[in-house]
């Protein structure tokens, strides 16, 4: 939310923009591509490398990477909301964008650091309760047993 409270109301990315993600992953068949905050990302190994948002073009680098991005007129740390910066993210400047070459250059840096990263695992809804269910329960501070109700199943500690 924003500061006011209120959700903040983003734009679509523009369509020529959205055409050129496309083309520009093709070069990336490993890379899996699916929807973060509403707009075209692509992920390795569960990591976002590279993403759209409103009319930006998001990129994932390690610190050297990224201060050498910076370093380049037009570009900044990516900010989804003002003052939110995401950490090892980027916005790509005009000038690369309008750079086949540079583009494929920094999309490879960005690729190459993200794969580098320990894969996330999948968190589904099944998964995080049957985790919850199994984790074994505190001791209670008297000594009694604190394994569950009376009904001998355990007890929910996020309740």
């Amino acid at each position: 939310m924003s500061p006011s409270g209120e959700m903040p109301t983003w734009t679509k990315s523009p369509a020529a923009l959205q055409a050129a993600f496309r083309a520009a992953l093709e070069r990336f068949p490993a890379a899996e591509q699916r929807q973060m905050f509403g707009y075209p990302a692509a992920f390795a190994n569960g990591n976002m490398w590279t993403s759209l948002f409103q009319e930006r073009w998001v990129v994932r680098l390690p610190d050297a990477a990224r201060g050498e991005l910076l370093a380049i007129d037009g570009a900044r740390p990516f900010e989804p909301m003002p003052g939110r910066s995401m950490t090892g993210y980027a916005t790509l400047p005009p000038t690369v964008l309008a750079n086949a070459d540079e583009l494929h250059a920094w999309l490879t840096r960005a690729w190459e650091h993200t794969v580098s990263l320990p894969a996330k695992e999948a968190r589904t809804p099944e998964t995080s309760q049957t985790e919850e269910l199994t984790a074994t329960p505190p001791t209670s501070p008297r000594g009694a047993s604190s394994s569950g109700s009376r009904t001998g199943r355990p007890r929910r500690s996020s309740w």
